[in-house]
């Protein structure tokens, strides 16, 4: 009897995968597992997390990530693929995306003044600060949040939205792609790690202040809609994360998703990689993904949550102390861990792409490959997310409902809920359903790029690989009890 090369590759790559889950979740069996929230400075008022059984955890994450393997593989039928991805439901005009636009525009800049005013003058006690809950819970965690969910709001209340207008004096060098935004990321993850932001509002304040100005100088240089677009830091994560969103705007029309499949491509007839839904965002073609510095930024959302993950733990804090023991500076250890884990992370990524080139003798660069399959790093990014911020915004809720309500007082009793033990299993959950879409994201992405359905099974492989590395190392950051950062109290 003949055999399917395909169906062989699919079910070895899948019982490889399950293998390698298993150890993952037997390797975690030195020790209880419980779900943590890794949210940097204020995860002691989200309460202590809640042991979750070794063996749902082993089973759980064993079985999810050998199924996810197993879906490149099995999955084959094309037209079923594209209805998947290519669903579209109009929801209407931009009428309302006008109005909220001139509106939010003015919320946002009212919250940013008073961020910066409570922060300087407001009692400087972290958990009643108005400065401190805003940010975290409220832009850190629930913007964030509202972004994947439902769509980019940050252009509707973003407060230095008026720079946008203004032309600078020299045109920005196209040679610098985003990467000054990916520096940018990369350096607030830095002051949030290493500074006492979270803990002193005088210094958020001071840095939010810092972000203002630079916003203000950089696009004054180059032209506000260059700046937005390549260097601004925030606005390019939330652009980012914005198309996981099920929502977006296409050609004045609200229209609706399934999640994360605005993310996968469409491949015109001459091959070439082209924009879906020619919103021209974030892309300089409007693709998600349209360039290195572009991946560079995908994966750096995924490696950020897993570094401020992995400081905030015990096993993490002991890790550093004892490298700064042997005299290393604390600082240039921090300073080593993200930069050097994030070149780690983008290394594998792009050395995923060169394996699957290899292994299936296409024409197509790695390059090629590794632009068109990073968007799936971003719903792994946004399942990461949910785990380290969903019980943290959920239990510090109600204390920014009261700072939005009474910006000018502070208040005598805050209240932070206290959330029933399940919440912390949702951490795990968030994770692998954010692995299994990505997994599904990559799948759409391989048949789009290929003719030959080996082809398309096979490219994907290095990548389920990488993305699996990605979601071992989540899965055991979660399972480690939280501590304050080392030499950082």
């Amino acid at each position: 009897m003949r055999r399917d090369p395909a169906g062989w590759s699919a079910r070895a790559i899948g019982v490889v995968a399950a293998v390698a889950g298993l150890a993952v979740g037997v390797g975690l069996l030195a020790r209880g597992v419980a779900a943590s929230n890794a949210a940097v400075g204020l995860s002691d008022a989200a309460g202590d997390a809640l042991a979750v059984p070794r063996w749902l955890y082993v089973a759980t994450g064993g079985a999810a990530i050998g199924a996810s393997a197993l879906l490149a593989g099995f999955v084959t039928d094309r037209r079923f693929v594209a209805a998947i991805h290519e669903w579209r439901y109009d929801l209407g005009g931009d009428r309302f995306r006008r109005g909220a636009g001139v509106g939010g525009g003015v919320v946002g800049a009212a919250l940013l003044a008073l961020v910066i005013y409570r922060g300087v003058v407001g009692p400087q006690v972290p958990t009643v600060n108005f400065a401190v809950i805003v940010v975290f819970a409220g832009g850190r965690a629930g913007l964030t949040v509202a972004t994947y969910a439902v769509g980019n709001v940050w252009p509707a209340v973003n407060p230095l939205r008026a720079l946008e207008r203004l032309p600078g004096v020299v045109a920005y060098p196209d040679r610098l792609g985003r990467w000054p935004a990916l520096a940018g990321i990369l350096l607030l993850v830095w002051v949030e790690t290493t500074t006492p932001v979270t803990r002193q509002p005088e210094v958020l304040a001071a840095a939010v202040a810092g972000y203002v100005a630079v916003a203000v100088s950089g696009s004054a240089v180059v032209g506000g809609d260059a700046w937005v677009r390549n260097a601004d830091p925030i606005a390019t994560a939330l652009r980012f994360y914005g198309r996981v969103a099920p929502l977006a705007w296409d050609g004045g029309r609200l229209r609706a998703s399934v999640p994360g499949m605005r993310l996968v491509p469409t491949v015109a007839p001459d091959g070439s990689v082209v924009d879906r839904e020619g919103t021209g965002e974030p892309g300089r073609d409007g693709r998600a993904v349209s360039g290195l510095d572009d991946v560079a930024i995908a994966v750096a959302l995924v490696w950020e949550l897993t570094f401020s993950g992995f400081v905030t733990t015990e096993q993490g804090a002991a890790a550093i102390r004892a490298v700064a023991g042997a005299g290393v500076p604390p600082l240039a250890v921090y300073a080593t861990l993200l930069v050097g884990g994030f070149a780690g992370f983008y290394v594998a990524f792009l050395g995923a792409a060169r394996v699957a080139t290899r292994r299936i003798a296409t024409t197509r660069s790695p390059r090629t490959l590794a632009v068109a399959f990073a968007p799936s790093l971003l719903i792994i990014a946004a399942g990461y997310h949910l785990a380290h911020y969903a019980a943290f915004f959920v239990s510090l809720s109600p204390s920014l409902v009261t700072a939005l309500s009474a910006p000018l007082s502070a208040p005598a009793n805050p209240v932070v809920l206290t959330l029933p033990a399940w919440v912390s299993a949702l951490n795990i959950a968030f994770v692998l359903g954010g692995h299994l879409v990505a997994i599904w994201v990559a799948h759409s992405t391989a048949y789009q790029l290929f003719p030959s359905r080996l082809q398309a099974i096979r490219s994907q492989y290095p990548f389920v690989f990488v993305m699996i590395g990605y979601t071992a190392a989540s899965l055991w950051l979660i399972s480690l009890p939280t501590a304050s950062p080392a030499f950082l109290g």
